[in-house]
C-alpha cells in the first residue's frame, strides 16, 4: 500500500487535545527534546491531536498562539526528519467523548461552515508543507447515523482544503470511533492523496482493563494477553474490511490510534504490540501508537523502561 513517508509514528496525545489548555500545559507538556527522543526510536512521524479551542475563540475566530504552537511543532519535526498528521480532535458541536458535551455538528450548517473555515485556515497556514504534513479532517465519528453527513461534509471538506492545498495527504475515518469494519461505509477518496483511517484498540478487554472512562462493559478486573486467547490471524481478521475497502481505491491505510492501557504488564503490552505488528507489516499499513507520553498510555513513561528497548521495534 502507498505511504507517502508516513509508516511508523506515535501520538503526542494530551497535548494541544484532551487536557486543562493552562499554558503551562500547552508549553511544556511536549518540548523540543520530545521530538529529539521520537526521532532516535527510529519512528518517522507524529500525529498531534488539536482540539479546536486551541485555534478558535468561542465566536469563531482564530488564536494565533494556537497556530503559533503548531508552526513550532512541524519546525521541531522538520529540524530531527519527522514528518507530522495535524488531527483535529473536536470541532465545533462534535467531540467523540460525550463529556466533552459537543453536539448538533452533524445536523448544522453553521457549525460545518465553521468547520470548513478552520480546515481552510489550517490549509493556508500549512498547506505549503505539504512534503511534511498531512490533515485529518476529524477524529473519531461515533454514531452509525452519522455517516451519510459525514461522507457529504468531509467530501465537501476536502474540496475547499484542495483550492488552496492541492498536494496535501487528507485522512478521513469512519463510524464507531474509527472503525475498521466501518471503512467500507466511507465515500471513494475524492482524489489518489486522501487516505483511509482507522483506529484498533482490540479486544478492548485487554486494552482498556480497569479504564475508569468506559462504561459499556465491565473493566474492574484483570486480563493477562495469554488469558484474552487471541488468534493467530485475529488482527488480519479485524482490519480485513478496511484493507479491502483500500485496496478497491488503491488508497493507503493507515491506523491512526492504537495501544495498551498502562494497567497490563509490560510484559504483555509488547505480547499485543508483537501481534499487531506483524499484521501492519504483513499488510504495509501505516500507524501511530497512542501515545508517547502519559494519557494512561504512555510509550515513554517509566514502568516500560525494560521493555522498551523491544518494545519501539514494534512501534
Amino acid at each position: 500500500m502507498k505511504k507517502y513517508g508516513f509508516y511508523r509514528g506515535v501520538n503526542l496525545g494530551g497535548w494541544l487535545s484532551q487536557c486543562d489548555y493552562s499554558k503551562d500545559r500547552l508549553d511544556n507538556f511536549i518540548v523540543k527534546k520530545d521530538i529529539e527522543t521520537i526521532a532516535s526510536w527510529g519512528l518517522d512521524h507524529v500525529r498531534i491531536p488539536v482540539d479546536y479551542n486551541v485555534l478558535e475563540n468561542s465566536d469563531g475566530s482564530y488564536r494565533a498562539d494556537g497556530f503559533e504552537r503548531i508552526e513550532k511543532a512541524l519546525d521541531w519535526c522538520s529540524e530531527f526528519g519527522l514528518k507530522t498528521v495535524i488531527d483535529l480532535h473536536k470541532t465545533a458541536g462534535f467531540s467523540f467523548d460525550a463529556g466533552e458535551k459537543e453536539a448538533g455538528f452533524f445536523g448544522s450548517p453553521k457549525y460545518q461552515e465553521r468547520f470548513y473555515r478552520l480546515w481552510e485556515e489550517i490549509a493556508r497556514r500549512f498547506g505549503g508543507r505539504s512534503e511534511q504534513a498531512a490533515f485529518e479532517l476529524l477524529n473519531e465519528v461515533t454514531d452509525e447515523g452519522f455517516i451519510d453527513s459525514w461522507n457529504a461534509i468531509s467530501q465537501a471538506c476536502i474540496r475547499r482544503i484542495r483550492a488552496i492545498a492541492p498536494d496535501t495527504l487528507i485522512l478521513v475515518g469512519s463510524y464507531h470511533n474509527n472503525s475498521a469494519d466501518a471503512v467500507k461505509a466511507l465515500a471513494a477518496p475524492a482524489d489518489e492523496k486522501v487516505v483511509y483511517n482507522f483506529h484498533c484498540y482490540d479486544p478492548i478487554a485487554f486494552t482498556h482493563q480497569h479504564a475508569y472512562w468506559v462504561r459499556f462493559f465491565d473493566v474492574n478486573h484483570d486480563l493477562s494477553f495469554e488469558d484474552a486467547k487471541l488468534p493467530a490471524d485475529y488482527f488480519d481478521r479485524q482490519f480485513a474490511p478496511a484493507i479491502e475497502a483500500a485496496a478497491k481505491y488503491g488508497a493507503m491505510l493507515y491506523c491512526g490510534e492504537y495501544g495498551v492501557i498502562d494497567r497490563a504488564t509490560p510484559e504483555d503490552t509488547v505480547k499485543w504490540f508483537r501481534q499487531i505488528h506483524d499484521t501492519f507489516e504483513r499488510h504495509g499499513i501505516a500507524r501511530s501508537a497512542w501515545c508517547y507520553k502519559q494519557m494512561d498510555f504512555g510509550l515513554s513513561d517509566p514502568r516500560l523502561d525494560s521493555v522498551r528497548g523491544e518494545l519501539i521495534k514494534l512501534l
